[in-house]
């Protein structure tokens, strides 16, 4: 099997391409006061799953809710204004640093489809900020469902089989082994993960699997990946040549 082989990547966006962790550690210190500043990853990414599980609305509305029931928790500063700042903060979440440039050069060989958790509106602010590199894209407001929800992948398996995909030309790429690549591998999926948090411990800012699924390919980077195609497309055109 080769990455080649593929002619569409579906792709996590939060997490994957967007680097919400960081963005949420930067957010949450900066302004939840002094206790907020000195608190470690894991005294704020505990809460704040906590938060988002009782608050799964559209995340363009619900993560000033997040904060607040993190901010509850922590004893972290709690008001209107706060959670609004970490609210439109979560829009601004930014990008890896090699999600961009990765992106662009797998456009040019592939169909990019993102499938993301966001809302549209939040997805557009995370699209832009990315390059709007994608050819076609699914959020939670129009599949009525988030991931790991099987009903989602169907939604989006019916949506690229009407552009006249198959699944088994269709590459699932994420981050997330609670949201994507357990449940994508067990609807037949093919799946790359990418492991962005390979030298760190724990899940972070996801929720943590029941168990650890061995994915199809496995890159602790998105450049990573780009890169191993660009690989396999040179060495084509090496063995066209010989």
């Amino acid at each position: 099997m080769k990455l080649t082989d593929f002619k569409v990547l579906t792709f996590d966006v939060v997490g994957t391409l967007i680097d919400f962790e960081t963005g949420v550690l930067t957010a949450v210190r900066t302004l939840g006061g002094p206790k907020a500043a000195a608190a470690s990853d894991d005294e704020i990414f505990a809460p704040y799953l906590r938060g988002r599980e009782l608050n799964y609305g559209r995340s363009s509305q619900a993560m000033k809710d997040v904060y607040l029931h993190l901010a509850s928790e922590t004893g972290f500063t709690a008001d209107a204004a706060t959670a609004d700042a970490f609210q439109l903060a979560c829009l601004r979440w930014p990008a890896f640093a090699d999600s961009a440039e990765a992106l662009a050069r797998l456009r040019r060989q592939f169909r990019l489809v993102a499938m993301t958790n966001a809302d549209r509106t939040a997805f557009s602010a995370y699209s832009d900020t990315l390059g709007n590199p994608f050819h076609d894209s699914v959020t939670c407001d129009e599949t009525g469902t988030a991931k790991p929800d099987p009903c989602f992948f169907a939604f989006n398996r019916g949506r690229q089989s009407a552009h006249g995909y198959k699944q088994s030309e269709i590459l699932h790429v994420a981050q997330s082994q609670y949201h994507d690549i357990g449940i994508a591998k067990r609807l037949g999926y093919t799946t790359c993960w990418i492991e962005r948090r390979a030298d760190q411990e724990g899940f972070g800012g996801s929720p943590e699997p029941e168990t650890l699924t061995t994915p199809d390919f496995h890159f602790t980077t998105l450049k990573a990946l780009a890169d191993a195609v660009d690989a396999e497309r040179a060495a084509e055109r090496a063995a066209r040549a010989a």
